[in-house]
């Protein structure tokens, strides 16, 4: 057997310095390790699986870091933390002080550019590109996007600039959505190494010089090329944007994916390559469910991953089987998802609704405009959206949705800190962005039950409204069935006290209840940020001598500020103390060590509120 190579990879140019028949054997040692690795630590398996050849490739023929490597999302990005010096570090992966899930310019020279988003990296690329040229620098940039991240409009708004320009920017197209199909075989590998080839180059710069005297038979050329490479390849649209499109290419063949890029190096202006690979590949129980393996919690490699059942539903499935359950009571409602059914919890609504149901890809933006479009014909839209990809659709928000009040539900997952996936993935802004929009309705329920009445009182809203909740479990409350509401604007006193009045919302309702038995504080479970409950505000302010304003939010602009305001309008006086998401980006790590570090657990909350008092004590 062969002497293990990956050992002896401490960067690029240990890579760099084996013969390319080498590779193919360092694929798979990197394939096990990253199987072995990832079932220890959690992440990103199905992905990473499917980019280990087309990482190996980049590594081995760009001059990295000199030259930029920028991976869109950067789910597939784990081969090349490994290539580059974090193979040690890999059992510290999306772990509290470890390395990120996600590509971070902080965390390496490597990583040219921080994702976690999708279909920034053309832009980012073709910036890095441009920057080059401006310093006369020889640096070439390259980007690899998957087909997913190409359905949202910024990687085509990047397209149709970067085709105007004769820079020299890789765009690779990472097609990970099917299995190599028999026409991505021996011809169209053959047709990619021509269609790179220097002859190939030569010969199309030469006739179009030969044929510029002539307009109408050189544009009579230009379909004929069109024409031929559109019957073999889907490069038409591309080649419109201004690339010089070339594939498709077999992912997984390293003899072709390095002989393709050591010949699109040569070639001048944008290249685009489009790669087909397999999810999951090399490890049989994700290439046969790679959405099942997409994101991962810790498993046994041997013995795969069990289908989740049983014990309490999250906040995610209470969605789920409430959007079912209104929408079989209202015929009115749609479900709209930008790319992230499973996530969100769409799966059973899609089945069961498939004519109401609209997945528009990862195109927020969009996604927030059609379902304005759809409210003002009468239908009720419900956009289930991540906390952290709604900030990508704000404009549309407040231009087309709030602006025209339109009846527009949002259902805000993964709100305040979601954990191993870190700063790029955490909700801890939406309150803050959100309240200050005027005609919107925004909910915080505190537990899973709650959760369900504020979604029915949200829909029923006749206006735009939003409710957010966080990932996972809550309380474990029972949900009861049924369609009920709360009237809107009113929270409830879930506990009564002395002196101090803790005023929380939604996932922080639990650890104040916690906190008030120390402190025998009164709580107050908001349920709205707006409209907020004034009376309940007033009677609490006139009958405690501290407030304590509880939110999973950032404190700027949040909730608590929102309480301060009407405090003011009130003419109430009475100190208030607001705890929330501290003035920086949490790192990834466990969500309750997170929380507790952030002082939001009920220790937390007990111990701040004690040396406030103390402090004013001392004061006065």
């Amino acid at each position: 057997m062969a002497a293990p190579l990956l050992d002896f990879i401490r960067s690029p140019v240990d890579l760099r310095a084996l013969s390319a028949s080498d590779l193919p054997q360092l694929a798979e040692e990197l394939r096990s390790f990253l199987v072995e690795s990832v079932a220890q630590t959690g992440g990103h398996l199905a992905s990473n699986l499917g980019a280990v050849e087309l990482t190996l490739a980049l590594h081995y023929l760009f001059d990295t870091p000199a030259d930029r490597i920028v991976w869109d999302v950067g789910h597939q990005s784990y081969a090349h933390k490994i290539l580059t010096g974090r193979r040690a570090a890999m059992t510290g992966l999306r772990q509290s002080g470890g390395i990120a899930g996600f590509p971070r310019r902080a965390e390496s020279e490597y990583d040219a550019f921080g994702t976690g988003h999708s279909s920034t990296s053309i832009s980012a690329a073709l910036g890095m590109a441009e920057a080059f040229r401006q310093t006369g620098s020889k640096q070439r940039a390259v980007a690899v996007i998957g087909d997913g991240a190409m359905t949202a409009g910024m990687a085509f708004e990047a397209l149709n600039n970067a085709g105007a320009t004769n820079l020299p920017l890789l765009v690779v197209l990472n097609d990970n959505d099917m299995s190599i199909s028999p026409n991505v075989g021996a011809l169209n590998n053959y047709l990619a190494r021509l269609m790179s080839g220097k002859f190939y180059a030569a010969a199309r710069r030469a006739g179009e010089k030969v044929l510029s005297v002539a307009p109408p038979i050189r544009e009579l050329a230009k379909r004929a090329e069109e024409h031929m490479k559109g019957m073999v390849t889907p490069g038409t649209l591309f080649e419109e944007f201004g690339f010089n499109y070339i594939g498709p290419i077999d992912g997984h063949d390293l003899t072709v994916l390095v002989e393709t890029l050591t010949n699109i190096k040569r070639l001048d202006g944008p290249q685009f390559l489009h790669v087909v690979t397999r999810k999951g590949k090399g490890y049989e129980p994700a290439e046969a469910n790679p959405c099942l393996y997409h994101g991962v919690s810790r498993f046994d490699p041997a013995a795969g991953i069990a289908e989740k059942s049983g014990s309490k539903p999250t906040y995610t499935q209470v969605f789920g089987d409430w959007l079912c359950d209104m929408a079989a009571a209202d015929t009115r409602l749609v479900g709209i998802t930008p790319a992230m059914r499973e996530g969100s919890g769409l799966v059973r609504f899609s089945q069961e609704y498939p004519k109401r149901y609209f997945d528009v890809g990862i195109a927020e933006q969009h996604a927030l405009t059609f379902a304005a479009g759809l409210a003002c014909e009468g239908v009720k839209p419900v956009v289930a959206i991540y906390s952290t990809f709604l900030q990508r659709a704000y404009d549309q928000l407040i231009h087309d949705v709030v602006l025209q009040n339109l009846p527009v539900m949002l259902a805000i997952d993964r709100a305040g800190l979601v954990g191993a996936d870190g700063p790029t993935h955490a909700g801890s802004f939406d309150l803050s962005y959100l309240r200050c929009l005027p005609n919107l309705l925004i909910a915080a329920p505190s537990d899973e039950d709650e959760c369900r009445r504020l979604l029915t009182t949200a829909f029923l809203h006749d206006g735009p409204s939003a409710v957010r909740y966080p990932r996972g479990g809550g309380t474990g409350a029972a949900v009861a069935p049924g369609l009920e509401t709360v009237e809107i604007g009113k929270g409830v006193l879930r506990r009564r006290g002395n002196d101090i009045a803790l005023v929380a919302f939604g996932s922080l309702v639990a650890p104040a209840l916690a906190a008030a038995e120390t402190l025998d504080a009164s709580v107050a479970d908001m349920r709205f940020v707006k409209p907020l409950d004034v009376d309940l505000l007033r009677e609490l302010a006139t009958s405690h001598s501290l407030l304590v304003t509880l939110e999973e939010n950032a404190i700027a602009g949040g909730a608590g500020a929102g309480v301060a305001e009407a405090l003011s309008v009130l003419g109430v006086q009475v100190p208030v103390l607001h705890l929330g998401l501290p003035d920086r980006f949490i790192e990834h790590g466990d969500p309750q060590q997170m929380l507790a570090e952030c002082g939001l657990d009920a220790a937390g909350i007990a111990r701040a509120v004690r040396a406030h008092v103390a402090e004013s004590q001392r004061a006065n």
